[in-house]
């Protein structure tokens, strides 16, 4: 679906007359499950990109605002709905711009920090009654659920990358991450924590955004940014601020495996996407945990 500024444009005029005079441009990295525009200086115009994931803003708006009184760190924040029209056939929102920077490995010095601010994030938010939020599911691509919902897809690429990377002791790492389950309450689980849904100010967290496949169940599908971008020792600091037992552990080792192996291109082995998913291979086969 090609959403454009125009579009965007024309949306606020028919269903936001107030804010229609606001300039309206792209934001710098736009993620893949949504568009999001800048509004003004400080509000912004989140669309879903596609059917599938049109449910994400519902989610948004009915739970985003119960967190927020919650949750220490800075969220999104949900100001108004738009609604599907001929124009554009998904519920849409307007929030509110947070400032900050997405995380990197420039920009965060004290990365310990950064690990332990993210455990507290997590854990406050796995504090929160989920009782009533939504089962993991294909909603939020199982995000929560149980991990080998991907095993027939983790396979075929082991196979595949036969040469590639060390298969034998990636397949101990999955078989390990695939024999337990989540025993206990089911918790909030954000679903997409990553660099791009990070910001920082001053090296410390600053903001969570992009709640979209928030769901409930098994956390362990959050702690996979202790291989995607801390190195080992941050991993074991963020691993003990999480209080997280060893099965949770190779549970996340697992998805964070998952992720990888989809991630990586043969085709495209010098592409962004494909050496990002190797950093991940190397730093899964690193950890002794």
């Amino acid at each position: 679906m090609d959403i454009t500024v125009e579009l965007v444009k024309r949306l606020m005029t028919e269903q936001f007359p107030e804010w229609q005079k606001l300039a309206i441009r792209p934001v710098e990295k736009s993620g893949h499950d949504n568009r999001t525009f800048h509004l003004g200086t400080d509000k912004t115009v989140r669309l879903p990109s596609g059917k599938a994931y049109a449910s994400q803003i519902e989610k948004e708006l009915r739970w985003l605002p119960e967190f927020q009184t919650q949750i220490t760190c800075t969220i999104q924040t949900p100001l108004a709905k738009g609604v599907p029209n001929d124009a554009y056939p998904y519920s849409w929102s307007i929030n509110q711009w947070l400032a900050g920077e997405t995380v990197t490995k420039e920009n965060v010095k004290d990365t310990s920090k950064l690990a332990k601010d993210l455990a507290r994030f997590l854990t406050e938010l796995q504090a929160i009654d989920a009782s009533k939020g939504p089962v993991a599911g294909a909603h939020n691509f199982y995000r929560g659920g149980d991990l080998s919902i991907y095993a027939q897809e983790t396979k075929e690429k082991l196979i595949a990358y036969q040469g590639l990377f060390p298969v034998e002791k990636l397949k101990i790492i999955w078989d390990q991450a695939t024999q337990s389950q989540w025993q206990k309450t089911p918790v909030w689980v954000h679903g997409d924590v990553a660099v791009g849904n990070l910001l920082v100010a001053e090296e410390r967290l600053s903001a969570v955004i992009d709640f979209g496949v928030l769901g409930v169940g098994d956390p362990a599908c959050d702690y996979v940014m202790a291989w995607t971008y801390f190195d080992t020792e941050d991993a074991q600091t963020f691993k003990e601020a999480l209080n997280c037992d060893d099965a949770t552990w190779k549970r996340a080792k697992g998805w964070a495996l998952w992720k990888a192996l989809i991630s990586y291109h043969p085709a495209q082995a010098t592409s962004e996407m494909s050496l990002w998913a190797k950093r991940t291979i190397d730093a899964l086969l690193a950890d002794p945990n």
